[in-house]
């Protein structure tokens, strides 16, 4: 019996470090898979777009497997910390705030802001033509927290949803007067869809570093150096050896990555 017994766990301790390689070959990845052209389901469920396309070249350069995990966007910060996944690949803006939290890899993409209206509607002055009107934004993203700071004194009403296609529904409803959210993410999934149609950009592009940050990048659990390190470089890789601008190409007509 104790012949079987030290046969077994003999076994175990050649399984358990093939097991670990394994799993170290998985990099789980979290994303919010409703935030078009970046992230989104096609007609029969699976994740595909800007975001998703950038995850698989990442893993190929690092010659790991990729596990996608869904997450709405508010949780995928408290999700990293408690060890659900790895990493947030989402369309997350590298911030001062947000590195309190996390650390992040080197920027992947970097897109200004923008507010849309009405077709015809116009804002000179945020003081004055904001006032009363419905804003709607995504929960815990920076454009919440830049419209919580800069268009509510301005007696902007700002209203929070779980997602932004949620936002446009409502938009395009009427129960909003405007949105402000990224301006790749606008364009593409409102304004040249049929829900868009009588919206337009209003005012300028919004950009303050305070609330902007450094771009997109990709986030790790605080510490996780090594990780953060890792997928940097192979951002590097990917836009030295064209993966990057091949991805780019299919779903934008400009550089998305910035100076």
């Amino acid at each position: 019996m104790k012949k079987i017994a030290l046969l077994g766990a003999l076994a175990l301790s050649l399984l358990s470090p093939l097991t670990m390689a394994q799993e170290a070959k998985a990099l789980r990845i979290g994303i919010e898979a409703a935030y078009p052209p970046f992230a989104y389901k096609t007609p029969d469920g699976n994740i595909t777009g800007f975001d998703y396309d950038i995850g698989v070249a990442l893993c190929e350069e690092m010659k790991v497997e990729c596990k996608w995990i869904e997450q709405e966007f508010d949780g995928l910060i408290p999700a990293l910390k408690v060890r659900k996944f790895d990493a947030v690949l989402s369309s997350m803006s590298i911030t001062e705030e947000r590195k309190r939290a996390v650390d992040f890899t080197g920027k992947y993409y970097a897109t200004p802001a923008k507010l849309a209206m009405k077709s015809g509607a116009v804002m000179n002055d945020v003081a004055t033509d904001l006032k009363g009107k419905k804003i709607g934004v995504q929960r815990s993203s920076v454009y919440d927290r830049y419209a919580t700071d800069v268009f509510a004194p301005a007696g902007a009403e700002i209203v929070r949803y779980s997602s932004q296609n949620e936002v446009f529904l409502d938009l395009s409803a009427g129960r909003l007067d405007g949105t402000i959210a990224d301006s790749v993410n606008i364009e593409d999934g409102f304004l040249k869809t049929d829900a868009g149609k009588g919206f337009a950009f209003v005012g300028p592009d919004f950009t303050e570093e305070k609330y902007f940050g450094e771009g997109q990048g990709i986030a790790v659990r605080k510490g996780d150096k090594a990780l953060a390190e890792k997928i940097s470089a192979a951002i590097l890789a990917i836009r030295e050896n064209g993966k990057y601008k091949a991805i780019q190409d299919k779903y934008f007509s400009f550089d998305v990555y910035g100076k």
